[in-house]
């Protein structure tokens, strides 16, 4: 039986998983990764922590699993960057997380080129990109003359972590992290001189860019005790949409973490982004590149979190099942929890959680129950504006995620959308699908089918509760208006 390395290098820490041919997680590491924050708003790795922490998660992942994967897959944390020196690896500083907003005033200096470049990029200016990133470290006079010289590389996580394993001799990326950089073109599906010359970063230093499923070289055996060929790359987003089977047009995956991220295939056409949805580039079956719509939500299960963390009204985030099937409706209670502005599809920064419709007669359960309907509905709202924009059949979602193990979240998700909601039995998405990406590329599994037939899915079928969370929609978009109207009337 063939085994997949699957390395899922996240902001937090380092996973990997050995997966054997049926589906089974054999052996499984972790290691966490410190972070940096050098002055408010810079947030940064150590890249040696990075290559480290990955490199000690593998070994633990091999060591549990007591067998020599055949392949590895790597998915990554996407517009975090390195730069290094090409001839001795060397950092050239800390890597630049997707966090950190030290370029926001260049961002807003871009203003005036905005459309020209989301019309290459599918992209909204935004620190939260690569470009500007890069263009703050070359703005250093000395690293830019190395970089001209060509004696520095650059690229994001996925493209420091090949180098390291194969020795220097594979400098790389996919498409998927490439269309999070604001430098490719994802209708050429290629680098854009022209996003290179706005931002002053030398082509020379990116890395070439490889199909998803590609071989990416050889992780050397001082690595993991033997030499394992590296096959499929991803982002982590994306990589949870292959993992999920969502590779033909309409399929759409929403992960419930800290926040939320919904990504919806629209095959080979690229679907108009705006509205606070962002175009990108995902894979097909077989790991070549398809497009889709992406939409964050800021906050999902961090409002479950505060009402256990700041308001004390819960112990554990799991008591919040409970709380929620113990009342039969929020008894007019809506929670909009803005409590780091609104994402898609509405993009207010500026806004800020909002509570409406409280009585003497509201409890806990109302205000739980109220925190759970919000994920739902705010997907609903994403999905919605997707569905409009794409064009797209949407014939049931997908999610994975900690949130998803609230059954009754599930349940309420599939009445407000009228379509079916699937539960994986292993909510690890992401590294399932760098694994399945490596797996088809190299015969672990026959085909995408074949991988996706060593899932196991709950189906959750909307209800009897469907006609009133169609009621409630309503009274969402209500309470919604009002903490709009709160941000915008600064009167």
């Amino acid at each position: 039986m063939k085994h997949v390395l699957a390395i899922d290098q996240g902001t937090t820490g380092s996973t990997s998983l050995v997966i054997d041919a049926s589906g089974r997680i054999i052996g499984r590491g972790y290691r966490e990764i410190p972070q940096h924050f050098p002055q408010p708003g810079w947030v940064e790795h150590d890249a040696h922590d990075l290559i480290a922490c990955t490199r000690a998660a593998a070994c633990d992942a091999i060591a549990q699993a007591n067998v020599m994967p055949d392949v590895i897959g790597i998915t990554n944390q996407r517009e975090t960057v390195v730069m290094w020196d090409r001839s001795t690896g060397e950092p050239v500083g800390r890597a630049i997380l997707w966090q950190d907003r030290r370029t926001a005033p260049r961002c807003a200096a871009l203003a005036g080129e905005s459309d020209a470049i989301a019309a290459r990029t599918g992209l909204v200016v935004d620190p939260y990109f690569s470009a500007t990133k890069l263009e703050w470290l070359l703005s250093h006079d000395t690293i830019a003359k190395r970089a001209e010289r060509g004696e520095l590389l650059a690229g994001t996580v996925d493209t420091w972590l090949i180098w390291n394993l194969t020795g220097g001799l594979v400098h790389a990326t996919d498409p998927t992290n490439a269309s999070r950089t604001m430098l490719f073109d994802i209708g050429a599906l290629d680098w854009s001189d022209d996003l290179c010359r706005v931002f002053g970063v030398p082509r020379g230093i990116l890395p070439e860019v490889r199909a998803s499923s590609a071989s990416f070289g050889t992780a050397g055996a001082g690595h993991f005790g033997a030499e394992i060929p590296i096959h499929g790359v991803a982002g982590d987003q994306q990589a949870a949409l292959y993992g999920q089977g969502c590779w033909r047009p309409g399929d759409g995956k929403n992960t419930y973490g800290t926040g939320a991220f919904l990504l919806l295939n629209t095959g080979r056409t690229r679907a108009p982004a705006g509205g606070g949805l962002l175009a990108t580039v995902a894979c097909d079956e077989t790991g070549a590149a398809a497009y889709a719509l992406e939409g964050a939500i800021f906050i999902a299960g961090a409002a479950v979190q505060w009402l256990r963390d700041g308001l004390g009204i819960i112990e554990r985030a799991a008591d919040s099942e409970r709380l929620a099937a113990s009342v039969d409706s929020t008894g007019g209670v809506y929670f909009v929890p803005a409590l780091v502005g609104l994402g898609a599809p509405y993009w207010e920064p500026g806004a800020r959680g909002t509570i409406v419709g409280l009585t003497r007669g509201t409890t806990r359960a109302h205000l739980v129950r109220a925190a759970l309907e919000a994920m739902a509905y705010s997907t609903a709202d994403v999905l919605a504006l997707m569905r409009e924009r794409s064009g797209a059949s949407f014939e049931r979602l997908r999610v994975d995620g900690g949130a998803t193990e609230n059954g009754w979240l599930m349940q309420f998700q599939a009445d407000v959308l009228g379509v079916p909601v699937e539960r994986p039995d292993v909510i690890e998405t992401t590294a399932l699908g760098a694994a399945g990406l490596a797996g088809v590329a190299t015969g672990v599994w026959p085909n995408a089918a074949g991988f996706l037939a060593t899932r196991q899915y709950r189906r959750f079928e909307p209800g009897s509760g469907a006609r009133a969370a169609g009621d409630g929609a309503r009274s969402w978009a209500r309470a919604v208006r009002a903490a709009l109207a709160w941000s915008r009337d600064t009167a």
